[in-house]
């Protein structure tokens, strides 16, 4: 499947794995990968690791680990930064090069770290972007997939392309000017109109891409500078290099629905109501096709910083239903 956040100086890579709750670095599927695993190496009746796939594209996980971390200290838990995200290795130095960067990379990097942790089974919890690595890990390893989580799903671009495009125009106070009638009726036969690239072009021509998202993801403005302040502390913001490379191989235009009709693991999705991004045309997509159960909060793009209990109590029940 084909289709701006910068890192801190890295600590040297191949770092040994020799406790929880140290930082590692490893060299896997052919790219340096950081990582965190948190929690009892001994868990009741084996329960599999939950591993966080954080958004953006190209976000990290420091700031999810950082907020919420301590409501899952009970629990194995591995804080993965993708490749080319966060403290992860830039793409550059891996051996498939920036150029290729896929969906089917970012699934195979996490099969490659189960297999390094040793680790039976996963439960892959995503965010946004990360829920398509998360549903297509479980889609493709149904054996290696205890259940999938995803947390304010992105599962079709050219629809939230359109979303984006709705939103920014009733904030610039103008009417819908959706191109994709134009743009499929000028394209030749045969060649596949590119949609969803024109409508976020559009979309970001009205607004710019932070101003946009800020209005469609935060409940409110103490969410959104606390999720600022600590990516600040962080040392992680800044960058696109991850997201320009799934640009390039046609982000906006895929379409992950029809995949959702394979899935054979339980599915659990969290929403934010308050995340305009995700809630609710991203979400029926998961529950209509994907036979989803989902909960939806008083929150979001990022409900832990809204209801921090009202989200553990769903995830909790997500990882143990």
């Amino acid at each position: 499947m084909t289709f701006a956040w910068g890192r801190p100086p890295a600590p040297p890579y191949n770092a040994p794995m020799t406790s929880s709750d140290e930082p590692n670095f490893e060299r896997l599927n052919g790219a340096d990968l950081y990582f965190e695993v948190t929690g009892p190496e001994d868990t009741p009746g084996d329960e599999p690791p939950v591993v966080f796939l954080h958004g953006g594209p190209g976000y990290n996980s420091y700031s999810f680990r950082e907020l919420f971390g301590e409501r899952l200290a009970g629990r194995r838990v591995v804080y993965l930064d993708q490749r080319g995200s966060g403290r992860s290795g830039p793409l550059a130095d891996t051996d498939q090069g920036a150029a290729t960067l896929d969906l089917d990379t970012l699934v195979a990097d996490v099969e490659a770290l189960r297999e390094h942790l040793g680790a039976e089974r996963l439960v892959p919890l995503g965010h946004g972007f990360g829920a398509l690595v998360a549903l297509e890990y479980a889609r493709r390893y149904p054996t290696r997939t205890a259940r999938v989580i995803v947390v304010n799903p992105w599962v079709h671009f050219p629809e939230l392309a359109l979303t984006l495009l709705r939103e920014a125009s009733a904030l610039r106070g103008v009417p819908l000017d959706d191109p994709a009638g134009e743009l499929r009726a000028r394209t030749p036969e045969g060649e596949y109109p590119q949609v969803g690239g024109a409508r976020v072009e559009a979309a970001f021509g009205l607004l710019n891409a932070r101003d946009l998202l800020n209005a469609m993801q935060f409940r409110d403005i103490q969410s959104r500078m606390r999720l600022e302040f600590t990516d600040t502390e962080g040392q992680l913001a800044g960058g696109g290099e991850v997201q320009e490379a799934l640009v390039n191989q046609g982000l906006w235009e895929f379409e992950y629905p029809p995949f959702l009709q394979e899935l054979r693991r339980p599915l659990f999705v969290i929403a934010g109501v308050h995340d305009r991004t995700s809630y609710p045309e991203q979400v029926e997509w998961l529950a209509d096709l994907g036979g989803a159960d989902v909960t939806v909060l008083d929150a979001g793009h990022y409900p832990w910083l809204d209801d921090e209990d009202a989200f553990a109590e769903a995830l909790e029940e997500a990882l143990t239903r």
